[in-house]
């Protein structure tokens, strides 16, 4: 007789192990916050809890490998604007003033959100990042969160020799925590000097932590980048010692062959962020090219005030057709791929590749379970390209994040999501009164 706190039957399990293995009618055994079983199951089995996926089909909780969760608060704040209008007249002013519970309540907000379209990991790069840690943990979701450091004054730390001290309380605040992990985040490489970029550097190997940077998103910072130093965006990285397998680079829309080649030779890790890069008109990253000569590839969704949504769902589709059609070749980035970027591929870009982003025995207990009994997945051939081309966010019915249930049959067990809305509302008028005072 085996024995599992949770039992998740009667699924298609999309395993993402290292063989893709699928088990039909198969079931996910999980004992504390771990997986203890996967695979067609043994006639005899008592579980604390039952979850009857129903035909349905089951895989390992998304990973979304980049976003700044608090921006919520700014979604669709403006849209449809020239870059540095968007920035200098609506975000800088707007982030000016925000405080510690605008963060908290953003990204309990997003953690929603992120919960109910079936991502139980995010890697979060803003402001006043103990709380984002904190929403993070009330709402039970696995997250890689680092404060951001620039240049100049925070409206958290303050001067900007104080972002590595407060960077170092967050490693020691949060260290061993099962869900809540911490990186050391400078912005870009041109909102950083390179002392603080090295500094940021030594403080990441000091405390074996995953150094995270926007890099190379838009054609103006190669420019910037090369009336300074010189260099290429990866070139300058390089040259101070930076580039390494502990690197993880966001973005990463203009790199050359010669660039992607020094990725891959130094092992640094990429994050993809194709709807932000659409909707900025920033351009398109050369993934194939990163993916062919092995650069890992996570994706992630940025921040909802660039993209305008967390929904890794809607991030595979895009991701799947933009680069077919930025190729003109429909092999490129097949839905294999592509889900595997959303899954094991972004843990390992998040170094969580031991921990999560597959259904494997040992390994932490995410699992998300998505009805396909819906028109728009009937009928389905292929459970693989159906999760990357027909299924929505709105789909996943339950979600399973370190052995603990937080949602069930569509309805969020830790998140107060009637509370939290309220708050966002309240807060969002003040944001407008925020904009409003700084274009006077």
């Amino acid at each position: 007789m085996r024995s599992f706190d949770i039992l998740i039957k009667n699924g298609i399990i999309l395993t993402m192990d290292p063989e893709n293995s699928i088990f039909h009618g198969g079931i996910v055994g999980i004992t504390g916050d771990s997986i203890s079983y996967v695979g067609e199951g043994p006639t005899e089995i008592e579980a604390g809890r039952v979850i009857d996926a129903k035909g349905g089909i089951v895989l390992p909780g998304l990973i979304n490998g980049h976003t700044h969760a608090a921006m919520t608060l700014f979604r669709g704040l403006a849209d449809d604007l020239p870059l540095m209008e968007w920035l200098n007249n609506y975000i800088f002013p707007a982030e000016s003033r925000i405080d510690p519970d605008f963060v908290h309540t953003g990204t309990l907000l997003a953690c929603a959100e992120m919960i109910l379209s079936g991502t139980t990991t995010f890697c979060d790069m803003y402001l006043f990042e103990d709380e984002a840690a904190r929403a993070a943990k009330a709402a039970g979701m696995r997250c890689l969160v680092g404060e951001v450091l620039y240049d100049f004054d925070s409206p958290n730390y303050g001067p900007p020799a104080q972002g590595l001290k407060y960077t170092e309380s967050l490693i020691e605040k949060w260290k061993g925590d099962p869900l809540v992990s911490i990186a050391v985040e400078p912005h870009a490489l041109f909102t950083c000097s390179p002392d603080l970029l090295t500094a940021a550097n030594r403080l990441a190997l000091e405390h074996d932590a995953p150094l995270i940077i926007h890099l190379s998103e838009t054609a103006n910072e190669l420019v910037q980048i090369r009336e300074r130093y010189g260099k290429k965006p990866v070139e300058h990285l390089a040259s101070l010692g930076i580039l390494g397998p502990h690197l993880i680079a966001d973005h990463c829309v203009h790199l050359d062959g010669e660039e992607i080649e020094l990725m891959a030779e130094k092992d640094a890790r990429v994050i993809h962020n194709p709807e932000s890069n659409m909707k900025l008109a920033s351009g398109i990253a050369p993934v194939p090219a990163m993916i062919s000569r092995g650069i890992i590839t996570g994706l992630g969704t940025d921040g909802c005030a660039s993209n305008n949504d967390l929904d890794l769902f809607s991030e595979m589709d895009i991701a799947a057709k933009l680069h077919k059609v930025g190729t003109m070749d429909t092999t490129v980035m097949d839905s294999l791929t592509v889900l595997r970027m959303a899954t094991i591929e972004g843990a390992k870009a998040l170094g969580m590749g031991h921990i999560t982003g597959s259904l494997e025995k040992g390994k932490k207990a995410d699992v998300i379970v998505l009805d396909i009994n819906k028109p728009h997945m009937t009928p389905m051939y292929n459970p693989i390209s159906h999760l990357v081309y027909s299924a929505k966010g709105s789909d996943v019915i339950h979600t399973v994040i370190n052995g603990s249930l937080v949602m069930s049959e569509r309805k969020l067990l830790t998140v107060d999501i009637e509370e939290v809305m309220t708050k966002a509302g309240d807060r969002s008028r003040e944001i407008l009164d925020w904009i409003r005072s700084a274009n006077q």
